[in-house]
């Protein structure tokens, strides 16, 4: 069961958001927070794997709650959930550490597969955010990617990683390349490692904006 939250300090969203995920397989909502304060205080308590997080809200908002959270529960899945479709606030908020963005207007199907896909790979994008994410981050990109303490990634690992950039699961990645599921996952956590991010999320995001692979 996927233990889900939902931050908005609009009641009758947070309602919708509720109704929708009672319809959900496998989907429980675990609490409500109308704040940042609120959150941070029940998540001290309350078990969740996936946050359904909003930007403007009084007391404190989704940005300094997701600075915050991120250091705190590296593994909780962050989904911001918005009405803002602001390029550069989409690059932000991802290079914060957010899992995921979706626009409110989202049909209800693709929320339940951004919330089962956060849940399991890490990371949703959809094409639209993807596309606008893209353009966020190269437009301050360095001109040549220089690693830390010399790192160097291998051909394998460069495949690896550009498989991941365009949104491959680790089993359609060992497929693709030929071997097991368990080897993909590995180079994951290798190339996490590596560049020095918190999820895979981070390592899209970090190789979109140094330029380690071309996208």
């Amino acid at each position: 069961m996927i233990k889900v939250a939902i931050v908005d300090d609009h009641k009758l969203f947070r309602e919708g958001i509720h109704f929708l995920i009672e319809q959900m397989e496998d989907v429980e909502l675990v609490f409500e927070a109308s704040n940042g304060k609120e959150l941070l205080s029940k998540l001290e308590d309350i078990q969740t794997d996936v946050l359904l997080l909003d930007l403007d809200m009084p007391d404190m908002d989704g940005i300094e709650a997701l600075k915050i959270l991120r250091p705190q529960y590296p593994e909780l899945g962050v989904i911001i959930l918005t009405t803002y479709s602001d390029t550069k606030m989409i690059a932000y908020l991802m290079e914060l550490g957010a899992n995921s963005y979706l626009l409110k207007d989202t049909d209800p199907e693709t929320l339940q597969r951004a919330i089962e896909s956060v849940y399991r790979e890490g990371y949703y994008f959809t094409k639209s955010v993807s596309q606008a994410m893209l353009t966020g981050l190269k437009g301050h990109a360095r001109k040549k990617p220089v690693l830390k303490n010399n790192i160097s990634l291998s051909p394998r690992e460069i495949e690896v990683l550009e498989l991941i950039c365009q949104e491959y699961t680790a089993k359609e990645i060992a497929e693709k390349l030929f071997i097991s599921p368990r080897t993909a996952e590995g180079h994951r956590r290798h190339l996490i490692e590596k560049l020095g991010v918190k999820n895979t999320a981070g390592l899209i995001v970090k190789a979109i904006k140094e330029g380690i692979v071309n996208i």
